[in-house]
């Protein structure tokens, strides 16, 4: 699998067009949102079923408390806002009122990352699936584009439970089969490879593939995974892989600590410690910029994962003596 040269396409656009499509098929589905309907895309949905859209206002803490309660009521409530401020501001009625209940809430949080871009560190969220991830019963899907968001969406609806459904702001490349339908807890393998084996969520997927193709002119060939559900995570795939290359990078627009880095090196230690080298915000703030002046001040494009992977095979090649 390679970067789609088509369209960019953000995964909030896929979010947004599948919310439309699930409103039709099933009047259980409810949107909430925070007053941010057009930039979290679901506006749409608004428009179309304006009795089962709810904005909150700028009140995180009530619209998780809104979405609880419908959706103990038997509803499907999807609550939407920017991942900074569901997670910064309401991270605890997300503990009490939905997770700590079970209740079968979807938190769809745009915005995430760094790329938010200009609007700074206030607004860009690093260390929202590190806090969610640890939230018992809390399942955590990052989608790599609009496509397998707009899958995602689905499966997310069709899952009994608590999601965190993270988005991005920026348009990005597809690098995900449009068609595929999505699995929750299964990794999509989008190279194959045996020398290392690249694990990589949302946005940095693509910065992946493309790190995976300059590596193979040079004879590296590396496994590229798209590592979509954090929680659970797929460790039957992960483990074949890394019983294979014998190293590991991971990729994420998230700090190195407790997102994907966290959960791979956490499976990995477990039953099959090997090297691993981990690539995303390095225990700091982010700060104002554009999206790809960002990347390339936190270490995250293409070149940067390709220098990281060398660095797993050395590792690899110095562990084996």
């Amino acid at each position: 699998m390679a970067v789609n040269s088509g369209p960019l396409l953000a995964t909030r656009e896929g979010y947004g067009r599948a919310l439309v499509e699930l409103g039709h098929r099933d009047e259980r589905v409810v949107v909430l949102d925070a007053d941010l309907s057009k930039s979290t895309q679901t506006a749409g949905f608004a428009r179309e079923f304006p009795a089962r859209f709810f904005n909150a206002g700028v009140a995180e803490a009530n619209l998780i408390g809104m979405a609880a309660g419908l959706a103990a009521s038997g509803f499907i409530p999807f609550a939407s806002t920017f991942a900074i401020f569901a997670t910064q501001r309401a991270l605890n009625q997300i503990f009490q009122s939905v997770a700590y209940p079970g209740l079968n809430v979807k938190i769809a949080a745009s915005h995430a990352g760094i790329t938010v871009g200009e609007d700074g560190a206030s607004h860009q969220a690093v260390d929202d699936l590190a806090l969610l991830r640890a939230m018992p019963g809390m399942t955590v899907v990052v989608p790599a584009d609009a496509y397998e968001a707009y899958q995602a969406t689905f499966a997310v609806a069709a899952w009994e439970g608590p999601v965190y459904l993270r988005l991005g702001r920026p348009a990005a490349p597809v690098v995900t089969p449009p068609e595929k339908p999505f699995a929750i807890g299964r990794i999509t393998v989008l190279r194959e490879g045996d020398d290392v084996t690249i694990c990589a969520c949302g946005l940095m997927v693509g910065v992946a593939l493309a790190a995976a193709e300059k590596l193979s002119a040079e004879g590296i060939q590396a496994a590229v995974l798209n590592v979509s559900t954090l929680k659970p995570l797929d460790t039957e795939t992960l483990l074949a892989y890394a019983a294979r290359s014998r190293a590991v990078v991971t990729v994420e627009e998230h700090s190195i600590i407790g997102g994907l880095g966290g959960a791979v090196c956490e499976a990995l230690a477990a039953t099959m410690p090997v090297p691993v080298v981990r690539m995303g915000i390095s225990d700091s703030f982010g700060q104002s910029g554009k999206p790809a002046e960002l990347l390339a001040h936190y270490g995250l494009t293409a070149q940067d994962v390709a220098q990281a992977v060398k660095k797993a095979i050395e590792r690899k090649e110095k562990k084996n003596g």
